[in-house]
This record gives structure tokens, C-alpha cells and sequence, in this order.
């Protein structure tokens, strides 16, 4: 029997429509139930807070990444990092010492608002009696009142005693030292820090949370076991959010590397010291991967300052930026800037202006997490940069050294009011007559001096200082609460 077609295919037997009827809504609400799901996966998704981890290298300069120009130095999974997010080129370091660098960096501050900008010292000492004042809010404090986990791994220098300690100003968790590695020394000397490695001479803690656990720290296993802590404490903090700051203790002199690391760069202990560095940021990102974290952490890599040019051979390279760290030439101030979370931040070189001043209002976008609004801030908030390549809305910054402001750029162009060199035979403080004035955009190493021709541009940087001195209130200096050595 052969079936004859239907003479209007739209007419089907009772039977056959209610049977094709219930089909049809069968894979309708299947349908459904697919893109609720999808929608609500989207949503759970968006909705997970987002886990922060803050890298700081110490004295590292603008050009010792091989990402930023470096012919010798070897640092791939930085790399990859600036690569694949986004390579800030025109990123500036609040200070050009370590610690009012790293007070301005944790709350959002000049140093001469938080009382880190002294009259006669510039860090903390281990005879300091001072540290970050209390009542100022760190990013550890922000995010704990939303529910973060908050630690700190390596370097701290925002002062040693225990009101000061990191467990006190956010921080749940604290692995590091307390200052810088050249401290506690046993007679110091450039010689000594130039010549061969020896954990001896250096008598500085290594602490955890607040006590000691060893002394003189083996600074030669140092960055490895930094390293390992931070895996440890991403591990443990998989399930909720958490805020990581990762301040390094290298490169600053002296210099260590493990013996994996030691004598296989071409740049020397410096470039073996970077490698290993380099290492430890790659164990981070492949923890981070392992646990299906990595598109949900923001990740900031920078430095504290530029790099100790009096260590010759030992120190870091500011790249084709004048002077280095303690001065407020491009050298002393511009560092590399690094931000990476796949998926969210769009990849590319950024040539707009940014600080580590801002690090605290992005991370709070990026949190959602509440700003201080009780105080001055003096960071802007770039996540529409990183997400969107939208123009930056830092448009100016000031270059401050020790309480006197020493320069100020806005948009290309940079004066210098007083300049002053550091850590050299000749360090007389200079106050110009007329001030320098450099388009720092076309001459970042502010060789060329065009405050002739540019008038109106020196009218409008000094309108703006006289409006930013305004909202200054100069703090007692912590840094200078300082006991004399018995």
C-alpha cells in the first residue's frame, strides 16, 4: 500500500496534532528550563565577589622587566601577565622610598596626609616608634567589612611594633618581615651589601602574625617561601573571597637567590634574584588556574619605587627614565604598572596616567566595597579603563619628598620646583628660581626644558598646586618618632 500525501499537510489528524502539540511544549519548556539555567549560571557568576592579589616588587625600576625593554633579565610569567592584561606605561609610585610608598599604596593617600612624610627621615627604622596611624583605613579594612579573608606575605615597613604590626590594620594573616633587609645589620656598609651574600650580616625577624619565628631570616630561601605561603593561604581561602597583598623583600639590597636561581642570568645576582621573583608569580597564576580562580581574581603587579642606583651592578635600571629611587625625577617615582583577570580586563598598553594611589578605589569597584568617605582621597578608580579602554581620570600627580612638594605633572607635561639627588656625594636640595618644565609624554627622560615656550602651561600646573595645598592638613610625622640607638 502506498501511503498517499496529505492534500493539505496543515490539516493532520486529531491524534497526530495532540501528539505533535505535546512535543512542541515539551521542548518549549525544555528550552526554558535551558536558558533559565544559563541565565542563572550567568548571574551566580557575575554575582561571586571577586578575589584580589596585590604583588609589590621592592626597588624595582621601570626598565629591569623584560616586558618593559630589558635585554637580559627573563621574566616570562610577568610577562605573560602584561601580555595577556593590561601594561600601564605612565604608572607612578606614590613615593620614591619604601615606606611612605607602601602607606600611600594600602589607603589611597599622599603620604603628607597620612603622617608618613618626615622632616628628617624618610622609612621606618628598627628604633622607629612610629607606624601607619590606625585611623587610617587600609584596603585589608575595607574588604574585611565585606566578608574578605585578608593576609599579608613578605615586607611590611609600615612600623614594627605591635600596634602597628598588619594584624592590626586589616590583615587576618602576616608572614614577612618587618622592614626593610638591610636593617638590624651587623656594621653596615655599601661594601658589604655589594659584596658576597651572607644572611649574617642582617640580623632582620622574620615574623608570623605577631611573634618572631626566626633570626637572622634566611633571606636565601626567602622568596621561596613567600611563595609557598601565599599558595597555601589562596588554598585555604578557595571558597570565600580574599585579599592577598604580596609585597616581595627582593630586589632590594641585599640580594639573595635560592640555589635553583643562583648564577644562571646573564644580569647577574640581580637578574638570578628577578628570575626567582618572576618564579614566584608564576606559581601564583598556576594556583589560581588549578583552583578555576584565575577569571575571578583581579591581579596588580608593581613596584614600591625605582631602583637603588647607588648598588651599582646590584640595583635595578630605571630604563631610559632619569635618576632612580629617593628622587622625584621620572626614575625615582614611574614604575611598571600590571593589571590581569581574563575575561574582564582588556588586554593592551596603557598610556594614560595612574598611581598606586589608585589601587584602593579600583579594587572597591571591583569588590563593590564601600570607600572611606570620611577622608580625602587621593585615588581615582581605573576600572572602566581595565574593562572598558575608557580614558583614565587621573589627569595629574603630584611628586611629593618628604613634606615639600618637588614636582607636579599634569597631562604631558612635568615642572620640577625643587630637585635634589639621592644617595650620592652631592645631594643639595635645589630650589628653582623658575621651574623646569619637560613634556614627559615626547621626553620621558626630561632632558629638554621648554618652560620658555610653554608659559600658560606652568600658569595652569600652578593654579592646581595652589588648589591641592589647600586640602592639606600636614600630620605629625610618624617617621620621625624615632629612638637614638644606645
Amino acid at each position: 500500500m502506498i501511503s498517499q500525501p496529505l492534500s493539505n499537510p496543515n490539516k493532520l489528524p486529531p491524534k497526530m496534532k495532540v501528539k505533535n502539540r505535546s512535543i512542541s511544549i515539551l521542548i518549549i519548556i525544555c528550552l526554558q528550563y535551558s536558558c533559565s539555567n544559563k541565565v542563572k549560571q550567568k548571574k551566580t557568576q557575575k554575582t561571586k565577589p571577586t578575589n584580589v592579589v596585590v604583588i609589590v616588587m621592592d626597588d624595582m625600576g621601570y626598565g629591569d622587566l623584560s616586558s618593559f625593554g630589558h635585554p637580559t633579565i627573563n621574566t616570562p610569567n610577568i610577562d605573560k601577565l602584561a601580555n595577556n592584561g593590561q601594561k600601564w606605561t605612565n604608572f607612578y609610585a606614590a613615593s620614591s622610598v619604601c615606606s611612605p610608598s607602601r602607606g600611600a599604596l594600602l589607603t589611597g593617600r599622599y603620604p603628607i596626609r597620612i603622617g608618613l612624610a618626615g622632616n628628617k627621615e624618610r622609612v621606618f627604622f628598627p628604633e622607629s616608634k612610629g607606624g601607619l596611624p590606625t585611623e587610617e583605613i587600609t584596603i585589608a579594612e575595607m574588604l574585611k567589612k565585606i566578608g574578605y579573608k585578608t593576609g599579608i606575605i613578605g615586607k611590611w615597613h609600615l612600623g614594627h611594633l605591635p600596634k602597628f604590626l598588619p594584624t592590626n590594620q586589616g590583615f587576618d594573616y602576616y608572614y614577612g618581615i618587618p622592614y626593610s633587609n638591610d636593617m638590624d645589620a651587623i656594621n653596615w656598609s655599601v661594601e658589604r651589601l655589594l659584596g658576597p651574600s651572607n644572611i649574617k650580616f642582617w640580623n632582620v625577624p622574620l615574623m608570623e602574625n605577631d611573634s618572631i619565628i626566626e633570626r637572622p631570616a634566611n633571606q636565601y630561601t626567602i622568596t621561596k617561601r613567600y611563595t609557598e605561603k601565599a599558595v597555601e593561604f589562596i588554598k585555604k581561602n578557595k571558597n570565600e573571597p580574599f585579599f592577598l597583598y604580596l609585597p616581595h623583600t627582593m630586589v632590594h639590597t641585599p640580594l639573595f637567590a635560592s640555589e635553583k636561581f643562583s648564577k644562571k642570568s646573564l644580569r647577574g645576582l640581580f637578574g638570578d634574584v628577578m628570575s626567582e621573583v618572576d618564579w614566584s608569580v608564576g606559581r601564583v597564576i598556576a594556583t589560581l588556574k588549578e583552583l578555576k580562580l584565575e577569571k575571578n581574581t583581579l591581579v596588580i603587579l608593581t613596584s614600591d619605587n625605582g631602583p637603588w642606583l647607588m648598588m651599582r651592578e646590584h640595583g635595578g635600571s630605571p630604563g631610559l627614565l632619569t635618576n632612580g629611587k629617593g628622587t622625584t625625577w621620572e626614575g625615582g617615582m614611574r614604575v611598571p604598572g600590571i593589571f590581569y583577570m581574563p575575561g574582564t580586563i582588556q588586554p593592551g598598553t596603557i598610556q594614560n596616567l595612574g598611581a598606586t594611589l589608585d589601587i584602593l578605589p579600583t579594587i572597591a569597584s571591583f569588590t563593590n566595597a564601600k570607600l572611606p568617605d570620611d577622608r580625602i582621597l587621593d585615588g581615582f578608580d581605573l576600572s572602566s579603563v581595565l574593562k572598558e579602554k575608557s580614558s583614565s581620570k587621573r589627569e595629574h600627580f603630584f611628586y611629593y619628598r618628604k613634606k615639600e612638594l618637588f614636582a607636579v605633572r599634569k597631562g604631558d607635561y612635568k615642572a620640577h620646583f625643587i630637585i635634589q639627588n639621592c644617595y650620592t656625594d652631592n645631594d643639595e636640595k635645589i630650589i628653582l628660581k623658575k621651574p623646569l618644565l619637560f613634556n614627559v609624554n615626547i621626553d620621558p627622560s626630561e632632558q629638554y626644558d621648554h618652560s620658555d615656550q610653554h608659559p600658560k602651561v606652568l600658569n595652569k600646573i600652578n593654579t592646581l598646586v595652589d588648589n591641592h595645598k589647600k586640602t592639606i592638613v600636614i600630620k605629625t610625622s610618624e617617621l620621625d618618632k624615632y629612638a637614638t640607638k644606645k
